[in-house]
Order: structure tokens, then C-alpha cells, then sequence
């Protein structure tokens, strides 16, 4: 395996100047944004293209990265694939595409993108509109040789995104149905342990039960403040309780993932996702946290 980093987080530093870094504190694969370069999204950790898919030379890139001594794990574009407003969608599904063309440029064999949702249909609702929308973009990765890794976080932190979330790929019964309308080899999982946390669902089965399917994983944890489940409930969908931190930080048993991942033949990159508010405000903080996370699980990622 590889230990490696989202980008995202380092919004104001240059894909060089992240590469620098990275590589000087021992990481090894970098999973690099590629928002829209005109930063239309606001969303936390989201809006980032540290490539612009419509405007690079994939040569300078991967000779950037390779004097540095890293690979890209994977391509990063995190949208609503399934937006209720067509016309936002349509938008995301055609630059998720350009995503997949810039990776089959780089050699990039993984894109990470989520599903996305209408979060005030039900899920039978939800289902016929991915059946009707996503075999051609995973049709599209196929013949250029790409891998669509969809993530499995529900995308529900606050009320604007409540009841429904907005990403569809959140469960074991879920994925069953994503993969049986697309059986497709190329199209799998971006596991991120912490998500099932407090869904209260067994990571540790799950990277065996889809051990076919994991294409990449995110390594970010989870902490569920007890007070905040008490007052508000389960109803709330994780609103109010559910708190995202850093590896080792959170109640993720990484070594147990890990394992399993070992277990199951997994050999790709572990990918930290930095979405903890107690390490953000500024880059030196943001760097901070991205190495307590690194030698949280530096023991385990060889």
C-alpha cells in the first residue's frame, strides 16, 4: 500500500508546492482535486483544481510529480452526480467526464467521484434516476481505461441536506443495487471507514464483502459526541453528533481496517481526507494535521 493525501485541503497552495511538502514528510501518492478551475463551489474542502482538466500538459505534470518521487493515486471531483436541478447536473456529469479524459492523459487509472442524490425523493426514486443516468458515464470511463470509485459518504452535515443526503451510495444494500445495474469491472469503491461509523455498519465486513470493488480508500475517522446523539436522536441523521476527524483521532480502529484491507488484497493507496475543523484556519495548521493522521497510520501502510 501506499500512504497518500487529498489534496483539497491546501486550496491556496499550488499541486507543486503540495507535491514538495508531501514528499518531504514521507507521503507517496497524492489524490489531486479537480474541481472546476472557476471555483463555482463552495462546499467545505470542495471547489479545489489543483489540475484544471480543461487547460494542462499531463507530460510537465507527471514529470513534476515523478521528480518528487510521487504517483496519483487517483482523480478527485466530488459533486451531485444525481442534482435535482437538471441543469447542475448535467453540468457535473460533463465535467466529471473531462476528470476521466485528463486521467486517461495522465495515466490515472481511478477517478473518485460520489453518485450523488435528490435528497427529498425516496431511495426507489433515487435508484431508477442513477439506472437512467450513470451507465454512460461509466461507459465513457471503460473505454478509456478508467476507474469510476464512487465514495460512500451520505453527504449529510447540516439541515440544508437533510433527509436525504446528498449521495446516494451509503450502504451495503445500496452498493448491491449500484453494482447490479452497472456490473461493469471498472465501476467500484472509494471506502472511507469513518462514514460507516455512525451509520453503525461493520467496515471491517464490508472491505471483505467488496473486496472486488475496492478500487481506493479514504483514511478519515469519526467521532460521535454522545451528548449530541442524546439530544437529537438518530432521526437527525447524524446532525448535531457526528463529527469528522483525523485518523487516529476519531473511533475508527485503523489497525483493524487496515488488516482487513491486507486481508482482502487490497494494495492501493490510503488516501487521508482532512476535513477536521480543529486542524483548519491556516496552512500550517492544516499541515499539522495531516501528519498527526500520517503517523497515526505510517505503523500500519507499508
Amino acid at each position: 500500500m501506499k500512504l497518500g493525501l487529498l489534496t483539497a485541503a491546501f486550496p491556496d497552495l499550488s499541486l507543486e508546492q503540495v507535491a514538495a511538502w508531501a514528499a518531504s514528510e514521507g507521503f507517496e501518492a497524492l489524490e489531486v482535486a479537480c474541481w472546476p478551475a472557476a471555483g463555482a463551489e463552495q462546499r467545505r474542502y470542495a471547489g479545489v483544481a489543483h489540475i484544471d482538466v480543461t487547460s494542462f500538459d499531463a507530460e510537465d505534470v507527471n514529470e513534476m510529480l515523478s521528480r518528487y518521487g510521487l504517483e496519483i493515486s487517483a482523480l478527485a471531483y466530488y459533486p451531485n452526480n444525481l442534482h435535482p436541478d437538471d441543469a447542475q447536473r448535467e453540468a457535473a456529469n460533463a465535467h466529471l467526464l473531462k476528470v476521466v479524459d485528463a486521467a486517461q492523459r495522465l495515466g490515472v487509472s481511478t477517478v473518485g467521484t460520489f453518485v450523488g442524490n435528490d435528497k427529498d425523493r425516496p431511495l426507489p426514486a433515487n435508484l431508477e434516476r442513477f439506472r437512467r443516468i450513470w451507465p454512460p458515464l461509466v461507459a465513457h470511463a471503460g473505454e478509456r481505461g478508467v476507474r469510476i470509485a464512487i465514495e460512500n459518504c451520505p453527504m449529510i452535515f447540516s439541515y440544508d441536506e437533510w433527509p436525504g443526503g446528498n449521495n446516494l451510495a451509503w450502504s451495503p444494500a445500496i452498493w448491491d443495487e449500484l453494482f447490479s445495474a452497472i456490473p461493469d469491472d471498472n465501476f467500484g469503491l472509494n471506502l472511507d471507514p469513518s462514514h460507516l461509523v455512525w451509520l453503525m455498519i461493520d467496515y471491517e465486513r464490508a472491505v471483505y464483502d467488496y473486496a472486488g470493488r475496492l478500487f481506493h480508500t479514504h483514511a478519515k475517522d469519526l467521532e460521535i459526541r454522545r451528548d449530541g446523539l442524546y439530544r437529537h436522536g438518530t432521526f437527525s441523521a447524524g446532525i448535531g453528533w457526528q463529527v469528522p476527524r483525523l485518523p487516529g483521532l476519531g473511533q475508527v480502529n485503523w489497525s483493524r481496517f487496515i488488516a482487513a484491507l491486507y486481508a482482502a488484497g487490497y494494495d492501493g493507496a490510503v488516501s487521508i481526507e482532512h476535513e477536521d475543523r480543529r486542524f483548519e484556519g491556516d496552512v500550517e495548521l492544516v499541515k499539522r494535521g495531516f501528519l498527526i493522521a500520517r503517523d497515526a497510520l505510517r505503523p500500519y501502510v507499508r
